[in-house]
């Protein structure tokens, strides 16, 4: 779904915007703008908002070491000979300040969330453009999108290093790390902003113009999986009531195949297309300058391919007798590929250690083509309606006076889809084992297990034997980079044990 544009402009003095948010997205770079005749065109504006974008395809993020690192911390990913260095560590947990995946996803997030605190900061030169210029309902949608990426990209932080500097402005050097509570507030307070002023997905008249773009109903539901994480059931549930509109995928591999994005079951999608230009990816480790409209998902995991990592066997393992996604997460000897003309075989799962059981199929262009190469544009669905349906059962479980027969029911819609037959007990231990087993196999290589048993404590349980270490192992180092630089944390600082 290659339909819309957006114009993407530099800003001198301030930051260089060369990059985009979407697929749907044509670069143009027309002119070098001061910041004082900036904010003046609705174009403009929008080319703000999608630099702040252009941070979530970064190497550091979504483009390599994101999923790489969530993967494999959590177990889902076991690694072959040839896994690159700065990578293993997180199988086994032994990363420190040092590691350039960290500093990568430290320094993007906050560029990141520099770029959406540059709107905001400009706020009330877009409220004084004429209506003429932008209307009043797209005034707030842009700034809607600014607090929804800074929120974002707080969130993605925050699971990973607890207690962070809030940045409200541009500048994004120099302060102390404040509380977690007070950084989740910030997040719930951006993703309720977003809420009331973005556009909705499933009812907008201008829908494809919106296309990849932040949405009412992402904003619903990243502020309900916000409250979710900190166990405010009932706020969580009412947010996640809000996403309405969608239904699931009938086919489970639609949601991984770049003809079929932006689906019925997609909520928000990280956005990749080759076509719009790849030279700038090797470069693209946490800037989001340049032209990197590719993931390299598809050669690191592909078997036919780099064949860096495999599923590991727990994950294998997880999985029930006639389970429809096995086949559609997973390519296993005998598995057919390029649309349907050839056949993997044994040899195409091996590695120097011998044969493995599997590689990955989520996210991998093999089905419809022979091979992988460095670039590919299947998005990231990185909220889709099957993952609220299983946070709004553990809401219903959690909460109080809440009612494990709903929850069984959002249980069993996403079963169904699967072909299996749903009985679990009405209890509350019943219920909570259902959803921690049908998380760990709908969402599987999608980088949420490891939040997952972190938030549930069941993480030394899970990760038994791994290097996991308990008051250590749950969050990441503040990086060396940080540490060096800001007068306000220093080594001494740091998370416990590093």
């Amino acid at each position: 779904m290659k339909k819309i544009k957006y114009i993407v402009v530099v800003l001198s003095a301030i930051f260089a915007i060369n990059s985009c948010d979407t697929k749907d997205l044509e670069l143009t770079n027309p002119n070098a703008l001061s910041p004082e005749t900036f904010f003046k065109t609705k174009n403009q504006v929008e080319s703000a908002v999608n630099a702040a974008y252009a941070n979530l395809q970064t190497r550091g993020l979504y483009a390599r070491h994101l999923f790489f690192a969530l993967d494999n911390m959590s177990q889902e990913n076991k690694g072959n000979p040839q896994l690159e260095g700065n990578k293993t560590p997180f199988l086994n947990f032994s990363f420190d300040a040092s590691s350039d995946i960290i500093q990568y996803y430290w320094e993007t997030c906050f560029l990141g969330i520099s770029k959406a605190n540059f709107v905001l900061d400009n706020e009330a030169k877009i409220q004084a453009l004429p209506s003429s210029v932008l209307t009043q309902a797209e005034k707030n949608k842009y700034l809607g999108e600014a607090h929804f990426l800074r929120a974002y990209y707080y969130f993605l932080l925050l699971p990973r290093f607890g207690d962070l500097p809030i940045y409200t402005s541009q500048t994004i050097t120099g302060a102390a790390r404040s509380p977690k509570e007070e950084v989740y507030k910030l997040i719930t307070d951006d993703f309720d902003f977003a809420s009331k002023n973005l556009f909705s997905k499933t009812t907008n008249a201008t829908l494809q113009q919106n296309i990849g773009r932040a949405t009412k109903e992402a904003a619903f539901a990243y502020l309900g999986k916000v409250l979710l994480y900190q166990k405010k059931y009932d706020e969580a549930l009412a947010a996640f009531n809000n996403v309405t509109g969608f239904t699931l995928e009938s086919n489970f591999y639609n949601n991984f195949m770049d003809e079929t994005e932006h689906g019925p079951e997609s909520i928000f999608e990280i956005e990749y297309d080759e076509n719009l230009g790849v030279g700038d990816k090797w470069g693209s480790d946490t800037a989001g300058d340049g032209v990197a409209e590719s993931t390299l998902r598809g050669q690191e995991y592909g078997n036919l391919g780099w064949y860096n990592v495999y599923p590991s066997d727990d994950l294998l393992d997880e999985y029930e007798p006639g389970d429809k996604r096995f086949a559609d997460t997973f390519y296993v000897p005998g598995s057919k590929y390029n649309n349907g003309a050839n056949t993997m075989t044994a040899a195409n799962f091996s590695s120097s250690e011998g044969l493995r059981r599997a590689g990955w199929k989520k996210y991998q262009n093999y089905y419809k083509r022979t091979d992988e190469n460095l670039d590919s544009s299947i998005n990231f669905k990185v909220m889709r309606y099957s993952d609220v349906l299983l946070m709004k059962a553990e809401c219903e479980n959690q909460r109080a006076g809440g009612s494990q027969t709903a929850a069984i029911a959002y249980i069993k819609e996403v079963r169904d889809r699967a072909g299996l037959v749903t009985a679990i007990a009405p209890t509350k231990e019943a219920v909570f084992t259902a959803i921690v087993h049908e998380r760990k196999v709908e969402l599987a290589g999608e980088q949420v297990r490891f939040d997952d048993i972190i938030r549930w404590g069941i993480a030394a349980t899970e990760l038994q034997g791994t290097g996991f270490k308990v008051g250590k192992s749950e969050l990441w180092p503040i990086p060396n980079r940080e540490t060096s630089s800001n007068p306000n944390i220093k080594p001494s600082n740091n998370n416990p044990g590093y």
